[in-house]
């Protein structure tokens, strides 16, 4: 058999231990199907003493995690620091620079600085592989390179962020609000103790970005993701979105056109009958659209010592194997930068969410702006009694139509005193 494939582990969180223990526990299985077996030679993370519930006696330990790509002992770095700069970025390039191939979970670093990283694998000639950026253990990523590469991919969507899904899951089977809800993931560990990323969709954001460059070839550009979060979803809208025929999922999705590369990750009305209505807790799920394969959905664990470090070690054997190839399955050189797209003249339908005052003429206010505005109602709900705060739930569904036309009469409307907060837009999703 070849020359074990000498690994440096750059963090030694849960995905970390999670590759050591993969490749003990399934040592002889992997080489068999690498050709040869992976050897991890050094490792180092922020802490020595900590007990990690693994041994590491028989690996080096590198305090300075960046000179890591420079050892003689090193063919492959693998990075799990996280953060889009910092120690993770110099490690990244000091290995790239040092003709050293790189295996990244890093979905931030990857959506900021992924091209100038491909750039330099491509001049090196060594491997760039980040399928653990993305949903975790779905083997995506492999798939629009590879299993996909016949087609054009029309369109790219599915749920990014497990957090999130666990969030607006537990609302759908509880009940309860937001705030309370996420108070109970991050006491049980679904989510961190400053969920930002997570909760405003900039996690989600980051993944789908990178998925927009493999699926469509263009340039990643995050910038211009329109991206909104969860966090004015209430368990009312939960209610009525159900009562609807809908679930609410924090949806990514990305296409391409004529007009340029559309990217938007916000909550989305989900009609049961869609596969991605029944992506239940911190699963995640990715839907692609080839003009020849069709609808392809690929799902499951998008987090989790295991499933992440699946992901880490299929790359590890590929870069075994001796595949490299594109990071973003075609030269950097190649990769189209389009513009953003502009979102007005898209058609759809749309949910609306109106917190208003308990008083005459409100209703009369809020229709003329969607009528001077062009929208057409399909159907009207008001929920109940004013609380104690005096204020109304009202619910309107759209017909289809532009978008610009709803984006106009919330505009019409910024401001009313008749609203106690800004309207809350859900796009809907039926098919």
């Amino acid at each position: 058999m070849a020359e074990p494939l000498k690994i440096a582990l750059a963090g030694l969180g849960t995905v970390g231990v999670g590759v050591i223990r993969l490749i003990d526990a399934n040592a002889e299985l992997i080489a068999r199907r690498a050709g040869r077996p992976l050897h991890v030679t050094v490792v180092s993370a922020r802490d020595r003493s900590k007990n990690r519930g693994v041994d590491l006696s028989p690996y080096a330990w590198e305090d300075d995690m960046v000179i890591l790509g420079e050892r003689e002992d090193v063919d492959v770095v693998v990075e799990m620091v996280g953060g889009s700069d910092g120690p993770a970025l110099a490690l990244a390039r000091t290995t790239i620079e040092a003709g050293k191939a790189l295996v990244t979970a890093n979905k931030a670093m990857i959506a900021h600085h992924g091209l100038e990283l491909a750039g330099k694998a491509e001049d090196k000639k060594v491997a760039l592989k980040f399928e653990a950026a993305v949903a975790g253990g779905i083997p995506v990523i492999k798939a629009l390179r590879e299993g996909t590469a016949a087609n054009r991919i029309e369109r790219v969507y599915g749920v990014l962020n497990g957090t999130c899904n666990y969030i607006l899951t537990v609302m759908e089977d509880t009940g309860r609000e937001f705030g309370v809800v996420l108070g109970e993931a991050q006491a049980k560990g679904y989510a961190e103790a400053d969920p930002a990323f997570d909760i405003e969709g900039t996690d989600a954001a980051h993944k789908l970005s990178i998925l927009a460059a493999v699926a469509f070839g263009t340039r990643v550009d995050f910038a211009s993701v329109a991206t909104t979060g969860i966090t004015r979803v209430r368990a009312a809208d939960i209610a009525q979105a159900a009562a609807l025929g809908y679930v609410i999922r924090l949806i990514g999705m990305a296409d391409t056109g004529g007009d340029g590369l559309f990217q938007r990750v916000q909550p989305h009305l989900v009609h049961c009958d869609h596969p991605l209505a029944h992506v239940d807790g911190a699963t995640n799920a990715v839907v692609a659209e080839g003009n020849f394969s069709g609808r392809l959905l690929f799902q499951g664990a998008g987090a989790g010592d295991g499933p992440t470090a699946s992901a880490v070690v299929a790359d590890l054997i590929d870069i075994a194997r001796g595949e490299t190839g594109p990071a973003f399955s075609v030269p950097v050189s190649e990769l189209e930068p389009l513009a953003a797209a502009p979102t007005g003249h898209r058609r759809g339908r749309a949910y609306l969410r109106f917190m208003v005052a308990d008083r005459p003429g409100v209703l009369a206010e809020i229709t003329a702006a969607l009528r001077d505005a062009g929208v057409s109602i399909e159907s009207m709900i008001q929920k109940g009694r004013a609380d104690t705060a005096g204020e109304v739930m009202v619910v309107m569904l759209t017909h289809e139509g532009p978008e610009s036309a709803v984006s106009e009469a919330v505009r019409l409307l910024d401001g009313s005193p008749s609203l106690s907060e800004p309207p809350l837009v859900l796009h809907i999703l039926d098919n």
